[in-house]
């Protein structure tokens, strides 16, 4: 090699760009072994990186991949670097060193001869140069420069315990100025993938300037790519072409046959398509109801816009439904029937107060009340007083009815059959809709599916409080009931018509 070849290879290995793409091999979505090239996700990514960063996805843009041999190009090319990715499961984590490992191994000879793994175990590759990548489930401990979670979402969903694990202990690991690559798909409303995009979104639309330890975001939805299309013409169902206005209404216009793609994939993935393949950041939080109870029923209220403007109607009775906290939270739905329509007023939870406190809450409400309906265990003695809680409300002028009790499942059944029958009102009811959106199946990692029973979280508090209002609606019904067509001409009432909506 002349001094001029030997400049250039020098020129060329002291460029990150041009070792991205020439020195890396991967196989393909065809299982063949092939040179890396960025595709359009990985090179915007590329162009737009910060510190710390949160990616909002569809499937199979290859985020991951290149996240994986940016690390490992960071570290074969600067000394004492460490890098540590955490997957969702020790099987993802296991594939996903292998893609590490498949491209250190189909380097350039010369480029190993210079930089040989000194330890190439199961899960981690440390190279002579003093730098190492690990992948696992857990970096609580390490001492980190580069930090990539893959799926978090999917973490914070089925793994609540482990997301916080590696909030509190992973993330710390990172100082100031070094890398942080949040990515994942949309699994819920709720969560610490789901707050930290809101978060960094706002960001965004504030156009705030944003420190080495904020969080910039990154969305890249499905059409985008270049791939996801379908030369194949088809009728387009009145759903699709709802879809796709929606989405022309966001600036978004697509080509024929990247609508016949999209038809073709929802005829297989039906309503996940909005959590895998979004088309915006909002609706990839709509559909994604995976272990959740009610998440179905909620998104179908959303979509039939049953969560809106819900005023208080004076000509009718308020009703309240309970669930009572002994150690807990205690959670207050406020409703009103009209026939068959259950109107979701308001919603109050809280927790270390007495029921004392909450029901001078309940009294101070402009409300005409005709019943208040909570659970069984209202009728439970008190070691403190040696009264019920029922005996204590009534004191304060608030009679307590205990529903009949009902099993947990059944009672969850109960209240999905009545949801098609709810409207909420979305200022006042804000924190009552995340619980029932969020209301999910405990996950059993053992056996690695949802198990038959809830988990008790956050959100179980205000959906116990709804499963009072299901099982106890025919006190509600069997009870005299103001029906439409006793209140005169209502067409003047804006609610009525459902013009708020």
């Amino acid at each position: 090699m002349n001094k001029n070849d030997l400049a250039l290879a020098e020129q060329h290995l002291s460029s990150p760009g041009w070792r991205m793409s020439n020195l890396y091999h991967i196989i393909d979505k065809h299982g063949r072994k092939c040179l890396f090239e960025p595709n359009w996700a990985q090179q915007k990514l590329s162009n737009e990186t910060w510190f710390c960063n949160v990616i909002l996805k569809a499937r199979q843009l290859g985020i991951s991949t290149y996240i994986c041999l940016l690390f490992l190009d960071r570290c074969l090319f600067n000394s004492n670097m460490a890098a540590g990715i955490i997957c969702h499961t020790r099987e993802d984590a296991e594939h996903m060193f292998k893609r590490v490992k498949f491209a250190y191994d189909n380097l350039p000879i010369a480029i190993k001869t210079l930089r040989p793994a000194t330890s190439d175990s199961a899960r981690e590759l440390v190279f002579s140069n003093g730098s190492s990548l690990r992948v696992g489930t857990s970096m609580r401990g390490s001492t980190l420069q580069y930090l990539h979670i893959s799926e978090f979402g999917k973490i914070c969903a089925k793994f609540p315990d482990k997301a916080q694990e590696i909030m509190t202990g992973s993330l710390n690991t990172i100082a100031a100025g070094q890398y942080v690559f949040i990515e994942s798909t949309a699994e819920g409303r709720e969560g610490p993938f789901y707050e930290m995009c809101k978060t960094a979104q706002m960001n965004a639309l504030m156009r705030n300037d944003l420190t080495k330890l904020d969080f910039k975001f990154h969305f890249f939805p499905w059409w985008k790519a270049p791939e996801y299309r379908l030369n194949s013409p088809a009728i387009m169902s009145d759903e699709m072409i709802e879809y796709f206005n929606f989405l022309a209404g966001k600036g978004v216009y697509l080509e024929p046959d990247q609508k016949f793609w999209y038809q073709a994939r929802y005829a297989t993935q039906g309503e996940s398509m909005k959590r895998e393949y979004p088309g915006t950041p909002e609706e990839s939080w709509e559909q994604s109801n995976e272990g959740c109870y009610y998440g179905r029923q909620i998104s179908q209220a959303r979509l039939e816009k049953r969560i809106g403007f819900v005023p208080y109607d004076e000509q009718i009775p308020v009703y309240t439904a309970w669930d009572l906290g002994f150690n807990d939270a205690t959670s207050i739905w406020f409703f009103q029937v009209l026939g068959k329509e259950v109107r979701l007023i308001e919603y109050i939870e809280g927790s270390g107060e007495s029921l004392f406190h909450w029901l001078g809450v309940v009294k101070s409400k402009p409300y005409i009340y005709e019943k208040h309906l909570a659970p069984h265990d209202v009728l439970v003695h008190e070691y403190s007083s040696g009264m019920t809680r029922q005996a204590s409300a009534r004191k304060m002028g608030i009679n307590l009815i205990p529903v009949q009790k009902v099993a947990i499942i059944p009672g969850i059944d109960t209240a999905r059959s009545i949801l098609n029958r709810c409207w909420f009102d979305e200022s006042k009811c804000t924190q009552g809709i995340k619980c029932l959106e969020n209301y999910k199946k405990n996950w059993n990692d053992r056996t690695g599916c949802w198990a038959s029973q809830p988990l008790h979280n956050w959100a179980s508090h205000g959906a116990d409080a709804f499963r009072t209002l299901a099982t106890g609606l025919p006190l509600v019904t069997g009870s005299k009931m103001v029906d439409a067509t006793t209140l005169g001409n209502r067409q003047s009432n804006p609610f009525f018509l459902g013009s708020k909506f």
